[in-house]
């Protein structure tokens, strides 16, 4: 989930200049001379830091302007499909990612300079939730390229990567294990995060773009890579880390110590029916967060045998006990290396997590295992520690004489993933991963790329990222073309050429300084779109023009320890409509034009003026008249988006 924990938000005023202020700090913009000035505004499109912060590279400002209004959609479509069109071009999962994403977009939103950050998930889960009610489908391309690439893995990168390439006219094939795609949105979350029919509705939408799936098919085993080479134009490695790490200590195997993974797999499946009394979860991520929380649902049995739930995790059996016996609380015990205030976790789940009666103790290490005389650990010994990254590296340094043990009937290691390589030892670069170029084309494998937690494990919505990017280097693959370098930000961005385009305006863009291009209807003058290269910071904007408004959260279902046992419903709830169009006011358009005329109002020479209406688009509102400019900066000064900017001229 991505609200985070409730903090009381402080009010701020924010005004470019103090009363009786009449220099400028930096000596740079003073270049006057009389009554005119080598500088003039200029009109610089920029990335927003949610954008660069999101890592599927979503047009965050540009479904969340549609959604406010400023934006209008085509004749004859609701704005929702438009923003939920504009959205899907880079992240064709909104629904499941608006409720499971821990929203890196918000973090970054500038709007945390001036109170509290956009609610980006909450509109991204609204937009998702409208597309599945009313069963919007994607547009098929209306031709061909005669293409064929195969995609190793159903997973979140493997199905990004599918839908961008089918969408580019390719034919695509997924090659997955399980008996359903999905991959670690389905077997590695829990239903009540990510509802299964809310997932396969997502997936359907790509599956009728003309992608074939084969399940419970293994490439490496049922199919050898020379199969796909010969068969295909190209491969994607999708195939994820599902492979849990075991604990790192001496001697630690036994058959009620299991990994996140195999426990969620088991849960997921339905195998999984109940844990014993009392469960000990190793982690401090989000995956552990799922397990402790799923344990609380599940609970024990007092009459069950211990290898009943171990045979369940291991795939032996189908064990269904549970609904003929009765049912009771399991305790449960989360511990980290990092304290409760470090780990990785999400601010909101590990506050779910300890209302549910979990106990979270942080600041914990690792350091074996208690076994009984049948080999099963009866405990996990733990000491205290003090855990920091340094260089990208984990440091622990343990406190001596501070060893305990926990009492644990089943011992969940959720400290991480690895891929399984079997049949594919060949892309294995002994780090447990595959090395690819920045294009993600594996090292010295031409036609071969990856994408997800292959290259390194991380979000799910970086999963989805990589998918995209590669499908791109895929598409210039089969067409001859040279790969190159990906821009440092992501290329969904706001097109102002496409604006035009839609409005059948004429257009010559003119990159090279030319005198007069203010009234020239064929060029957009004085323009530069710099999205792909400049992150714009709060200290651009001019924050004083935008007053306080409070959030609008979604309502969040927070169990009790009593409530949680059984409980598998969903805990979260998405706006309605009248909440997501106000939620997205409070967006603040960073780098571009929201058509708030303060440029027009506030300029002392009238040289700022509104495009003329059949001329206009949506970035286009604007212009300035140079005959009258005089380089003053008030233009500049008193835009809130940090969309004009002073250039030097002639």
């Amino acid at each position: 989930m991505s609200t985070n924990a409730e903090q009381p938000v402080e009010k701020r005023s924010f005004r470019r200049f103090k009363d009786g202020e009449h220099a400028w700090k930096d000596l740079r913009q003073k270049i006057f001379s009389a009554d005119h000035s080598h500088k003039c505004p200029t009109y610089i499109q920029s990335s927003p830091p949610c954008q660069a912060s999101c890592p599927s590279g979503e047009d965050i400002r540009g479904y969340l302007n549609i959604a406010r209004g400023i934006e209008k959609p085509p004749a004859g479509m609701p704005w929702q499909e438009y923003a939920w069109r504009r959205l899907t071009q880079a992240n064709p999962f909104p629904s499941v990612m608006g409720r499971v994403c821990p929203a890196p977009c918000e973090s970054g939103c500038n709007r945390n300079a001036l109170e509290d950050h956009v609610g980006i998930n909450s509109v991204e889960h609204f937009l998702g939730e409208y597309a599945n009610a009313q069963g919007l489908k994607f547009v098929k391309p209306d031709n061909s390229t005669g293409r064929k690439v195969a995609v190793i893995g159903g997973g979140p990168a493997g199905l990004s990567a599918a839908y961008q390439l089918a969408l580019k006219g390719h034919a695509v094939t997924i090659f997955d294990e399980h008996e359903h795609l999905g991959g670690m949105m389905r077997y590695g979350i829990p239903g009540f995060r990510t509802p299964r029919e809310v997932l396969d509705q997502e997936i359907a939408r790509i599956l009728e773009l003309g992608v074939q799936a084969r399940l419970k098919c293994r490439v490496g085993t049922d199919v050898t890579l020379e199969d796909l080479r010969r068969d295909f134009d190209a491969v994607f490695l999708g195939m994820g880390a599902q492979a849990g790490r075991a604990l790192p200590v001496q001697d630690g195997a036994a058959p009620n110590v299991v990994t996140a993974t195999a426990f969620l797999r088991a849960f997921n499946d339905g195998r999984l029916r109940h844990v014993g009394k009392r469960v000990v979860v190793v982690g401090g991520g989000d995956t552990s967060i799922d397990v402790a929380t799923v344990a609380r649902r599940l609970g024990h049995l007092e009459n069950s045998s211990p290898t009943d739930l171990e045979g369940a995790i291991a795939g032996r059996m189908a064990h269904d006990v549970a609904d003929i016996s009765a049912r009771q609380g399991a305790d449960v015990v989360l511990t980290s290396v990092f304290a409760i205030d470090k780990m990785q976790a999400n601010r909101h789940e590990i506050e779910q997590a300890l209302a549910e009666g979990i106990a979270i103790r942080g600041g914990l290490v690792p350091i074996g295992i208690v076994k009984g005389a049948d080999g099963r650990a009866t405990a996990l010994r733990v000491a205290q520690c003090e855990a920091k990254m340094a260089g990208g590296k984990l440091e622990i340094k343990v406190v001596e004489g501070t060893e305990e043990d926990i009492p644990a009937d089943l011992i969940v290691s959720a400290i991480g993933q690895s891929v399984d390589f079997t049949g594919l030892e060949q892309f294995d670069n002994g780090r447990g991963g595959v090395s690819a170029e920045r294009s993600y084309q594996v090292q010295g494998q031409p036609g071969v790329f990856a994408g997800g937690d292959v290259l390194r494990p991380h979000l799910l919505t970086t999963a989805i990222g990589h998918g995209a990017i590669a499908a791109d280097g895929i598409d210039r693959f089969l067409a001859g073309e040279e790969i190159g370098k990906r821009p440092k930000i992501d290329v969904h961005v706001f097109d102002l050429m496409r604006k035009y385009a839609e409005r059948g305006l004429p257009l010559t863009r003119i990159d090279e300084p030319t005198h007069g291009t203010d009234r020239s209807t064929g060029a957009i003058h004085n323009y530069d779109n710099r999205s792909d290269r400049y992150v714009i910071p709060h200290k651009e904007l001019f924050l004083g023009h935008f007053g306080y408004a409070t959030r609008n959260k979604r309502r969040f279902v927070t169990l009790t320890r009593e409530e949680a046992l059984g409980n598998f419903q969903e805990r979260i709830e998405p706006l309605d409509e009248a909440q997501a169009v106000a939620e997205a006011k409070r967006c603040m358009s960073c780098g571009q034009c929201f058509e708030c005329d303060n440029c027009v109002v506030y300029c002392p020479q009238t040289a700022v003026k509104r495009v003329p209406k059949k001329e206009a688009t949506t970035g286009r509102y604007v212009y300035t008249d140079y005959d009258r400019c005089i380089g003053c900066h008030v233009c500049a000064d008193v835009c809130p988006t940090g969309y004009i900017q002073m250039g030097l001229g002639e």
